[in-house]
This record gives C-alpha cells, structure tokens and sequence, in this order.
C-alpha cells in the first residue's frame, strides 16, 4: 500500500511542483470523497474571529479553524431545528412534548441509533443524558465497588492475571467522533463522553453514556431519577419506580430540548460517512499536517538559530487522533498570539505546547497548508521580537 509521503511524492511528480507546494494540497482536496461535508458547517470568517488583525489578513476569507478537539463548528441545520422548536414551544406550549418530529418527551431517544453508530454499539447501550462529567459519576458510583484489596482504579500494563475480574470504563471525550470505536466489541463495562467537541453539538453540548448489555440486569444506578422509569408508565405517578433496563435507567431527568437540536444536526452529518470514512481521511490529514511540519521545522544542529517545532504526539498514527500537540523552542504565548492575529484557531496548553486538529468532517489539506504559511510568519515575527 502506497504511503503518505509515497503519495505526496507522486502527486508532486505528476503536477511537476515541490512535495511542498499548494498545488498538492488543492489536488489532494480535488479528489477528497468527503470534502462535500465541509459545505454542512459554518466557518468563521477571519474578520469575525475577535483576535484577528485585519491588516496582516483579508478578513474577508474563511479562518483555518484547528480547534476541533475543543470545540467543533456548528452544523448549517442547528439553527433551524433550534428555531422550529422555539417555535414549536411558542405556538403548541405543552403538546410539544408529544408533537411534532421531535417530541421533547423523547427526543434524545431518536437520535440514539446514530450515537451508537458513532461509538460501535447498540441502540440499547447508549443513552444521551446530561453533561460529561455528571455521566462520569453516575456511572462510577454503579461501577466502582472498591474492597480493602481491590480499590484502586487505574491497571498497569502488566498485571496478574487475577487482577483482570474488573470493570473497565473509558472517558471517551477526546475519542468520540475522532477515531473508530467498537465498544460492544471490544467488550467494554462502561463508557461516557462529551459531545461539543468532535461531535459538534455545541458548548456545554448533550452529552452520552455506555454500558455494556451484559450488565443490563446487574448493574443498577446508584441514584435515581423520574427519567430512568419506563416511558410508559412515567406518568402515572403510582409511586413504583418501573426502572429501564441498562444505560436507560440511569437517565435523572427531561433532556433540554434546545441541545437536542444541535446534536440531531450533527448527528445527521455523521451518518452521511462512516467513522471508517473520516477516519481514513484523518489519517492522511493530518499525516499531511505531520510531514510539512517536519519539512519546515525539524531541529537543525547546523542551524542552532533557527525556530524549531517538536511534535510530542505519538508519530504512530494507530496511536493517535487527528490532533498533534506541538512544543516549540520560542515562546509559546508569543506564537500563539501572533497565529491568532493572522485568522488561525488554535489551542495553547502551558507550558508550551499548541493543540492543532485538522479534523476531516471539514477541514481540508489546504487548510493545512495554509496553516504552515502563517505558521512560517507567526515564527518570524515571534523570532524577530524574541531577539531584539
């Protein structure tokens, strides 16, 4: 199978240009099968990005947003089903929670189907319900039994074999809508994660949670809510709890409508590919972000002076996302201002690093490239300020 720098060799050949030119770049978008996709998302226009300066920059074009893994761009469709639901409320007032195609009374459970599909589960292994973090404890209180001998939570690499009558549970925010995911498969007890970054849903988005069907009479909720009683007797208010099976019990309330509507557009996104699709793209994404920058910015021991960029991400790509943190020799607060200055979304870590995500529901590799000719300015201009 050819690789990346196979490919971009050949490319460049057959376009008789650098490996490093633009013209890979909008070759290699020329015949991207998903590039379509970018056309459900808004992208921000440099001029609307508060720290951009307009005189470096047309604001006029689309911003390079790398920021995906923080938050992801909102989806074209989010704002009509947002506004068809408010007016929904306006008109209807309480029918809404039985009308319309988006019943609020089990709204989230429509969208179900296609969050398992994102994760590799059943339908009945997922429920979408309150935020990570609250989805963490719930599932931890269930979950997590700890005796004087077997208390800890995190297994190393080489345990006994005794060691392995565990639950194992993952915080799945950094995965979901980012890499392939086979949590029925891989036979994993619990699971939960956020749904604003890669699954972009929005800030503070709906977000999801796991459990395995092997555990669906065994594992119970530790507290419970009037969400997690069966729907149809939820009503009836005889004071008998008719619990849900599985992740479903654990539901505590009523799912905001209004972040119902953002994820269902997003969701619908997701199902026009598959995460093998995305993922596959991915992988030469960002493996195009790896090799320019290794071009560029590889440390030079002839060249002690020059700006160097060192990429702690695993360079393994079955060992990684689409994101890679980068550590650079020049100040960090430095080079991140002066990329925001120039229409680049990224994300700095302190100490030192930048988060940079080209994630391939819409990005593109001349996003890519364009990112490393502002990067080349940004260091520049960091480098000239560093020596004075």
């Amino acid at each position: 199978m050819e690789s990346l720098q196979e490919m971009i060799m050949r490319v460049s050949q057959e376009l008789s240009c650098r490996p490093t030119s633009r013209s890979v770049a909008e070759h290699l978008d020329q015949h991207d099968d998903l590039s379509h996709l970018r056309q459900e998302f808004i992208i921000p226009k440099i001029s609307d990005l508060p720290p951009s300066d307009l005189s470096l920059v047309d604001g006029s074009e689309d911003c390079v947003y790398f920021v995906g893994n923080s938050l992801g761009l909102q989806p074209k469709s989010a704002k009509k089903y947002i506004d068809e639901e408010l007016e929904k409320w306006a008109k209807m007032g309480i029918h809404g929670h039985t009308e319309g195609s988006r019943p609020w009374a089990w709204a989230e459970e429509n969208l179900e189907e296609q969050m398992a599909n994102v994760v590799g589960a059943k339908p009945e292994e997922v429920a979408l319900m309150n935020g990570l973090t609250v989805n963490l404890h719930l599932l931890m209180l269930s979950f997590y039994k700890p005796t004087p001998k077997r208390h800890k939570i995190l297994l190393e690499d080489k345990a006994f074999p005794s060691d392995h009558g565990c639950f194992v549970g993952f915080d799945c925010a950094h995965a979901v809508g980012n890499v392939e995911l086979q949590l029925h498969d891989w036979n994993v007890d619990f699971a939960c994660w956020c749904s604003y970054k890669y699954v972009n849903s929005g800030a503070g988005g709906l977000a999801g949670a796991f459990i395995h069907e092997k555990h669906i009479y065994t594992i119970k909720p530790a507290l419970l809510g009037w969400w997690g009683h069966d729907l149809k007797t939820r009503f009836r208010m005889n004071n008998e709890m008719e619990l849900q099976s599985g992740v479903n019990g654990f539901r505590l309330s009523n799912q905001p409508i209004l972040l119902v509507c953002p994820l269902q557009a997003s969701l619908e996104i997701f199902n026009k590919t598959s995460m093998k699709d995305l993922r596959r793209k991915s992988v030469l994404l960002t493996g195009y972000l790896e090799f320019l920058i290794k071009h560029y910015y590889s440390k030079d021991e002839s060249q002690p002076d020059k700006p160097f960029i060192d990429i702690i991400t695993p360079s393994d790509p079955e060992q990684r996302g689409c994101q890679l943190s980068l550590s650079f020799s020049l100040p960090i607060r430095a080079v991140f201002k002066e990329l925001e200055r120039r229409g680049i979304a990224c994300d700095l870590r302190e100490p030192n690093v930048l988060r940079i995500a080209p994630v391939p529901l819409y990005n593109t590799f001349t996003d890519v490239h364009r990112f490393i000719t502002v990067l080349g300015s940004a260091l520049s201009t960091t480098d000239k300020l560093h020596c004075s």
